[in-house]
């Protein structure tokens, strides 16, 4: 299986967070499915570092790096058809308006791969097709 994983979860595995758990932690250390990194993703971790909001153990280029090669990531590009999808994306019950997170959403559903995300707020995305893992 393919999945997307969210900047969240990309962190807590980065430290080996107990709050990657139960399933969502069983999927991702599973060999046989694909982890995928969007550049969303790097650029919101990288403006948050960078307004100091946000810590890292090493500079931010480093840090992707390391995480990218040590736990096989594959990088996932913002294209075309990404931002047209993430512009048509409904604003659903749940108000969901950060840009970055619909951004992945979009990703998630063009590529139709399934989202690693424990945030509530995708699962009014559900009805859109938008496959998660809590």
């Amino acid at each position: 299986m393919k999945l997307l994983i969210d900047t969240h979860v990309f962190l807590w595995a980065a430290v080996d967070d107990p709050r990657l758990k139960g399933d969502a932690r069983a999927a991702y250390v599973d060999p046989d499915n694909d982890l995928l990194l969007s550049t969303a993703t790097i650029w919101e971790i990288g403006i948050k570092h960078a307004l100091g909001k946000l810590p890292l153990p090493v500079a931010a280029r480093d840090f992707f790096a390391r995480e990218i090669e040590t736990r096989g990531y594959r990088v996932l590009d913002v294209r075309r058809a990404h931002a047209e999808r993430a512009a048509e994306l409904p604003y659903v019950d749940s108000g969901h308006r950060d840009p970055f997170d619909r951004m992945l959403i979009s990703q998630a559903l063009v590529e139709g791969v399934a989202l690693m995300s424990v945030d509530r707020r995708f699962e009014a995305y559900r009805a859109l097709g938008l496959q998660l893992i809590p």
